[in-house]
């Protein structure tokens, strides 16, 4: 099936501050003390039981805790899969933050490279989400194969639960061309309310979940049509010298690599959705069979999570506690309180919204550590 997996890790994960920070986001976070969102995504690349590398993409600065995660996680799992883990696991730190379409096409490139003769089937994970069973997460990403390796881009489309506006929604035709796979027709970033209740009912309308499906070959000369930009700035690399993998712990890492920073100060940031999902005419979706949350706030983590333990709910009611230090709570209804890393975030449940702006007004530059 496929050759190489993707896993994006450069978030910064603001939406659940002050748990998340630039210098350890979300994606490092855990829920009730399990493992990582991180080392949740590779265990879904081990599943899909690839024949190449997996590949961690991430900002630089985050390179040490990934190798740390994935080291972790090898000595938790051992056998076959720990092997896996340290001999196939490759972690870039991308010299900048440049959205998701950069890292994409640099991976391609660098795949094309290292192994010029295969032909990479590529499926790019997120990094941060909750996806459950994973056997039903393998079966859909089979699906995705078969109408990627005709030559698409493929995505996984969520079924609706609510009029959601944090979402991008995708629509498409009503029948399937492959199986439980659709034609798209249309990609929507963020609707308003109203348009959102109109998805909902249209029953041929799915969240989008950020996770691609596309050979490498197809990646780059597609994007070459779609937004050349990009495209152009990691031409070079197709005649480049292979980077020197180094270690970081144990696991390989590419930290350096001079046509990749030159890439980086070429090309502009621009998400893989507006880049190339939005405007290719190649773009099917598979209807997920699997369960998925983005836990892109406070209200759905605290959907999955159980909170702290030394929290005292003193006639309160529908109150979720995330803290490094006791709390009471007394009299009080519909809160959010998070406390860590030295600060304090209290939040009416359903404001996720205003957290943004919370980050925002205590940021003193750019480099400040929230």
């Amino acid at each position: 099936m496929f050759t190489d997996v993707v896993i994006l890790a450069g978030g910064f994960g603001e939406r659940l501050w002050p748990a998340s920070r630039p210098d350890f986001p979300k994606q490092f976070l855990s829920i009730n003390g399990g493992i990582s969102f991180l080392q949740n995504a590779i265990l879904r690349a081990l599943a899909l039981d690839v024949t190449g590398k997996i590949i961690i993409a991430s900002r630089k600065g985050l390179e040490t805790e990934i190798a740390a995660q994935c080291l972790s996680l090898a000595k938790t799992l051992g056998g076959e899969k720990a092997k896996k883990i340290t001999d196939d696991i490759l972690i870039i730190a991308e010299p900048s933050a440049k959205h998701t379409t950069a890292p994409i096409i640099l991976c391609c490139r660098l795949l094309n490279l290292s192994v010029s003769e295969t032909k990479h089937s590529i499926i790019v994970l997120t990094s941060d989400h909750i996806i459950e069973p994973i056997e039903n997460f393998v079966g859909d990403a089979e699906k995705a194969f078969t109408a990627a390796a005709d030559g698409n881009l493929v995505t996984f489309g969520i079924k609706p639960t609510e009029p959601a506006t944090g979402y991008g929604y995708i629509q498409t035709e009503l029948r399937p061309e492959y199986c439980d796979t659709f034609k798209i027709k249309c990609f929507t970033e963020k609707p308003d309310e109203h348009t959102a209740q109109k998805y909902l009912a249209a029953g041929n309308c799915s969240w989008n979940s950020g996770m691609f499906v596309f050979t490498a070959d197809f990646f780059i000369t597609e994007l070459a049509k779609c937004t050349p930009e990009i495209a152009d700035a990691f031409a070079p690399l197709e005649k480049a010298s292979m980077p020197e993998f180094g270690k970081i712990g144990g696991i390989n890492a590419v930290t350096s690599w001079k046509e990749m920073d030159a890439a980086y100060e070429k090309t502009p940031a621009i998400a893989v959705d507006v880049a190339l999902a939005e405007k290719t005419e190649r773009s099917y979706m598979v209807a997920a069979s699997f369960t998925w949350d983005d836990v892109g706030s406070w209200d759905s983590f605290a959907r999955h999570s159980a909170g702290t333990e030394n929290a005292a709910n003193i006639g309160s009611e529908n109150c979720f506690v995330y803290s490094d230090i006791p709390v009471a709570l007394c009299g009080v209804e519909d809160l959010n309180v998070v406390i860590k890393n030295g600060k304090a975030l209290i939040m009416k449940k359903g404001s996720d919204n205003l957290v943004r702006d919370a980050v925002k007004y205590f940021k003193t530059g750019e480099d400040s550590k929230l």
